[in-house]
């Protein structure tokens, strides 16, 4: 992993150990601040700001790593383990590039990963909204 990683894992954990508010938090109480995170995130890429666009993809970041410690906390799941199973979504749903050594054009690709995402229970892309 980078050091910056690293270095923001030790950030997190010093932070549920010593600050009062950064250890209160909660999956629940964490979900609504994680939603505006990304309707800025959102901004920042509507309005070309890459600076600002930085900024906002590493507050979405320290969510997902603040989720992640408190997963841990819970029942010690790990970052990795929770990488892997990005990982493994991410190759599950590309059999074009790790099954098959076919080539799809970008519409066959996306209607593939629709018929992936259905076989997983969703009606749609936005099905888990």
């Amino acid at each position: 992993m980078s050091t910056e990683f690293n270095r923001l894992l030790k950030i997190m954990d010093e932070l549920r150990e010593q600050c009062p508010w950064d250890r209160k938090q909660t999956l629940e109480s964490l979900s609504h601040l994680t939603i505006e995170e990304v309707y800025e995130l959102y901004d920042a890429v509507s309005n070309g700001d890459i600076e600002n666009l930085k900024e906002e993809i590493a507050d979405i970041l320290l969510h997902l790593v603040f989720y992640s410690k408190i997963l841990n906390e819970k029942d010690g799941t790990t970052i990795d383990d929770i990488i892997k199973k990005g990982n493994d979504k991410l190759v599950k749903r590309h059999p074009h590039i790790y099954e098959k050594a076919k080539d799809l054009s970008e519409t066959e690709v996306l209607e593939n990963w629709e018929k992936l995402k259905r076989k997983e229970g969703r009606k749609s892309i936005f099905g888990g909204i």
